[in-house]
C-alpha cells in the first residue's frame, strides 16, 4: 500500500525552512534547493508542493501571518471574560513581536515587507494579514467604546477603523525600532501602553 504523504505538513515544514533562510539571507537569497536542504526533504518534494520560488515565498508569507494571527486568537480565547480594552492590548502586544522569542519572526516579517515593496505578488498576502488584524482591532475598539459610560465633556472620538489603522502603523514602527536597537523592547512596550492610555481616554473607556 503506498505511503500517505502529509502535504499540508510538508508545506508548513518547507515554509519554516524558507523563514529560516529568509532571516539569514533575505527573501531574495532563498533558493528552492537550499530550502530542500534546510527542510531535509528532496528538491523534488519541494517542487511537488510549489511550482516556483514565487509560489513558495507567497505561502511562507501567509504562514508567518497565520502564526501571528493564531497567537492573537489563542491569547484572546485564554481570557474570554476580559474586557475588549484588555483584548486590544493583548492583540497589539502580539502583533508588535517585541518578545525575544519572536525576534527572528519579526526580522522575517519585515524582510518580506521590504521585498513586497518591489514585488506586487508578495504584497497581496501582506495586505490580507493587515486587513484581518485591522478589522479585529476595529471590532474590539468598537466593543470597548460601546460599553463606555456616557460623559457630557467627552469629545467625539475618531472612528474605530482610524484608530485600528494607527495602532497597526505604530506596532510596525515599534517592531522596526526594536530590531535596529533604537528602542529596547521595554521602551517599545511603554510607548504602546502610553498610546493605549490616550486611546481609552479619548473614548471615555475605563483603563484596563
Amino acid at each position: 500500500m503506498p505511503q500517505q504523504v502529509d502535504y499540508d505538513g510538508r508545506r508548513r515544514r518547507i515554509a519554516e525552512a524558507v523563514c529560516l533562510l529568509a532571516d539569514e539571507h533575505g527573501p531574495q537569497g532563498v533558493s528552492m534547493r537550499d530550502v530542500a536542504a534546510r527542510a531535509q526533504v528532496s528538491l523534488g518534494a519541494v517542487q511537488r508542493c510549489f511550482r516556483s520560488k514565487g509560489e513558495m515565498l507567497l505561502f511562507a508569507v501567509g504562514h508567518v501571518g497565520d502564526r501571528i494571527t493564531e497567537r492573537v486568537r489563542a491569547r484572546l480565547a485564554a481570557g474570554p471574560d476580559r474586557s475588549a480594552a484588555t483584548a486590544v492590548g493583548h492583540t497589539v502586544s502580539e502583533v508588535a513581536l517585541l518578545r525575544d522569542e519572536h525576534r527572528a519572526e519579526a526580522r522575517v516579517w519585515l524582510a518580506f515587507v521590504a521585498q513586497a515593496a518591489v514585488s506586487e505578488p508578495l504584497g497581496g498576502p501582506l495586505r490580507t494579514s493587515y486587513a484581518a488584524l485591522q478589522t479585529l482591532l476595529a471590532d474590539l475598539i468598537t466593543e470597548a467604546a460601546a460599553i463606555a459610560p456616557p460623559g457630557e465633556d467627552t469629545p467625539s472620538p475618531p472612528s474605530p477603523p482610524d484608530e485600528a489603522r494607527t495602532l497597526l502603523a505604530l506596532t510596525d514602527g515599534l517592531t522596526t525600532h526594536v530590531l535596529i536597537g533604537h528602542l529596547t523592547a521595554q521602551q517599545a512596550e511603554e510607548v504602546l501602553h502610553a498610546h493605549l492610555c490616550g486611546l481609552w481616554e479619548r473614548l471615555g473607556v475605563t483603563r484596563p
